[in-house]
């Protein structure tokens, strides 16, 4: 299945390296933002997703995705996206149940 309008992010890490990656999600929690990231180059027939959940802050004026290290914080952001991803979900099979009727 084809992806449509899906957000690629660049990022580049402390060693210079350039990395693409797609948004899966983001998540406001505690008045900060968490994307869900995955390689932009992530093969459809993976058995398994590898998907990053990094924190979105403002260090020196530029925007930066960091680690969440805190494991309280970690779980909740988790929480938040799943809870996010099957609400997404249910929605989109709400849509397609009006179709079938």
């Amino acid at each position: 299945m084809e992806e449509f309008n899906a957000e690629i992010i660049s990022i580049t890490d402390e060693d210079g390296v350039d990395y693409e990656l797609e948004v899966l999600a983001r998540v406001e929690y505690m008045g900060c933002e968490y994307l869900a990231l995955t390689p932009a180059d992530a093969s459809d027939e993976a058995e398994e997703l590898e998907v990053s959940l990094l924190k979105s802050v403002i260090e020196d004026g530029e925007p930066l995705l960091i680690a969440i290290e805190d494991e309280e914080e970690l779980e909740t952001v988790y929480d938040l996206l799943m809870e996010q991803v099957f609400s997404d979900e249910d929605e989109e099979e709400d849509f397609e149940d009006d179709f079938d009727d």
